[in-house]
């Protein structure tokens, strides 16, 4: 399904979840607390640390015996959970620091980036428009927080800091757990030195040992809370999110994402009774990606919210170019350009289950990347079509990006355009990721935003000024994607 955007009209994704952080106050006297754990993220991070240096044979068994007493501790909320972190915590007792910050660059990068729940990636984007303060405030170590916190560009990290002496763990913490109570503490004494009033401030929390800085800020949130937070938070008037986009992945999930794309063959068989009718093949096929795109983002529960969707139709024939970020990319422009459309896509995914066999039969061109001169080739096709009224898609990137980072454009697009003599429509899609993450194979449910900007007319162009409009229409990209322009080709 598709939210269409009024002309002038901007949005962001997860509006209903941002809306009161728009709607308020703004200014960096107002904070935006975040807890990690169950909040911005799914999963528990001791956990994810807890299996990569277990791996790594880092882990002995009184540390094993430890850190399982304290993670049993923190998720039934029984017990001491300050002793149990002390008697965890003196286990590194002698291990060199910086194997530790390594290791927390990789579980942050590889484990717990993908945790993150789009809804706060929204959230924080709102805080951040509005000229808040933020910060993570967390019973975790800076090891675990900091290379999230530096993804996801918030600047101060609240946590729990371990002994250190000659860069070596001393096996004690310094100070008191960032834990319960001690969170407040923690928040008052960043709040008092940068004149951050609590009571215009926000919390984001999934558990109730949080409940003394929930209740001390005047925007208390409970995120996914756990048993004893949801009545607190119920009995208290104080808003509830409860998010599915990340965390366990159900039979219901995989059910899904076989249907989103295994659908696509018995769409594409629906344009045969037209054909055999009488109809045109590109009738037919028309009808068959119309049927695929309306059914599949149902099935997916993805939704799109439209930025300057009249330029998706103001000039065609044309080339329209999009950033590449998810394997949900070829659902996302279907649905975007519905009819008269050829798509340019890489011979390896030719070979993919559903996806190959439909694409093949919609008239797909399949380039080798590393064979210029077969690539040249491949895309007489692709001139053919738009000689006849046919439109063009393809991402020049060449290849997905890991990261949601723009790459660098092949000039493909560029001289197909030109040789041609049609525009190139940039289509610039915001956070396919948050509906496909990279490294997973289940669909989850998302809201993605895509900007459709003006067509750029090729009217004009030589062979030497390929190289620069190509550079200018990608600066557009890195503009609108808000990325920092110094990854030039």
């Amino acid at each position: 399904m598709a939210r269409r955007m009024a002309r002038g009209v901007k949005r962001e994704p997860y509006a209903a979840v941002t809306r009161s952080v728009r709607d308020g106050v703004g200014g960096r006297s107002v904070a935006a607390f975040f807890d990690l754990d169950g909040t911005i993220i799914a999963g528990h991070s001791v956990g994810d640390f807890f299996v990569e240096r277990l791996k790594a044979g880092q882990v002995g068994v009184d540390e094993f015996r430890d850190l399982v007493t304290m993670s049993a501790r923190y998720l039934t909320k029984t017990g001491d959970f300050e002793d149990g972190m002390a008697a965890s915590v003196a286990n590194l007792r002698g291990q060199h620091e910086g194997d530790l910050i390594r290791l927390g660059q990789k579980v942050g990068l590889e484990r717990l980036v993908p945790q993150v729940f789009p809804e706060m990636k929204a959230l924080l984007r709102a805080h951040r428009d509005r000229g808040h303060t933020i910060a993570i405030v967390t019973s975790a170590t800076r090891y675990q927080a900091e290379p999230l916190a530096a993804h996801l560009g918030i600047e101060h990290v609240l946590c729990t800091e371990l002994g250190v002496t000659g860069g070596r763990f001393t096996g004690t913490i310094r100070g008191e757990p960032c834990y319960g109570a001690n969170k407040l503490t923690a928040a008052r004494a960043f709040a008092r030195p940068r004149r951050i009033s609590l009571k215009k401030s926000y919390f984001y929390s999934n558990g109730s040992e949080d409940l003394p800085l929930l209740e001390a800020v005047g925007n208390p949130v409970a995120v996914n809370p756990d048993r004893r937070l949801r009545p607190a938070a119920e009995r208290q008037g104080w808003p509830v999110h409860d998010f599915d986009s990340r965390g366990g992945i159900g039979p219901l999930d995989v059910a899904r994402t076989l249907t989103t794309f295994g659908s696509i063959l018995p769409s594409f068989a629906a344009g045969l009774p037209l054909r055999l009718l009488g109809a045109s093949a590109q009738d037919a096929l028309n009808l068959s990606l119309a049927t695929w795109t309306n059914f599949a983002p149902l099935i997916a529960r993805l939704r799109l919210i439209i930025e300057g969707e009249e330029h998706l139709w103001s000039h065609r024939p044309a080339v329209f170019v999009f950033n590449h970020q998810s394997a949900m990319d070829v659902l996302i422009v279907a649905k975007l350009l519905r009819e008269d459309v050829v798509g340019i896509a890489k011979k390896e995914v030719q070979r993919q289950p559903f996806l190959g066999p439909a694409l093949t039969f919609a008239g797909t061109v399949f380039i080798d990347r590393d064979n210029v001169g077969d690539a040249k080739k491949a895309l007489e096709p692709a001139v053919a079509a738009l000689a006849e009224g046919r439109s063009v898609a393809i991402a020049p990137e060449g290849t997905r990006s890991r990261d949601g980072r723009l790459g660098a454009f092949r000039r493909g697009a560029f001289h197909l355009a030109r040789q041609a003599g049609v525009p190139i429509v940039p289509v610039v899609i915001h956070n396919a990721q948050d509906a496909l993450p990279n490294g997973s194979l289940v669909v989850r449910p998302a809201e993605v935003k895509v900007t459709v900007l003006p067509p750029v007319s090729t009217e004009g162009w030589t062979l030497r000024s390929i190289a620069p409009q190509s550079r200018r229409i990608r600066e557009l990209f890195l503009h609108e994607l808000g990325q920092c322009e110094s990854r030039q080709e």
